[in-house]
């Protein structure tokens, strides 16, 4: 299984991007699938996921503001990021589990068993 993220870029604070992860090896229309991010000296934290059945779930901080998605025929996840800020400033993973996740371990990083390279997001203010 093969995760290719790209999208990331440097905006200012109050702009968008869209994250892109390209799987290959694995079907996401059956996985569930996540993104994480980890800003300098912290550690990788939980952002959003979207689960086989489409449904998703996201971190407080980004409600409202990010968008996950999937596109089964293309075998990819997307992450619309909107108003962004300069704490969203990190480097964002994409990850899928090899089977599906229960409910409470959907924003859990180990229970995701692939990962993409990451791509860095850098907002300035």
């Amino acid at each position: 299984v093969q995760l290719q993220a790209s999208g990331g870029g440097l905006v200012q604070a109050g702009g968008s991007l869209r994250l892109s992860c390209a799987a290959s090896g694995r079907t996401i229309s059956t996985a569930d699938m996540g993104w994480f991010r980890q800003a300098p000296g912290k550690e990788r934290e939980f952002v959003a996921a979207i689960r086989w059945s489409r449904g998703t779930r996201y971190q407080d901080s980004v409600k409202g503001r990010f968008a996950i998605s999937k596109d089964n025929a293309k075998n990819t996840v997307y992450l619309q990021m909107n108003t962004l800020k300069p704490e969203d400033t990190a480097v964002y993973y994409c990850a899928v589990s090899r089977s599906r996740l229960i409910s409470s371990s959907i924003a859990t990083r180990a229970a995701y068993d692939y990962w993409g390279q990451g791509t860095q997001v850098t907002v300035s203010s």
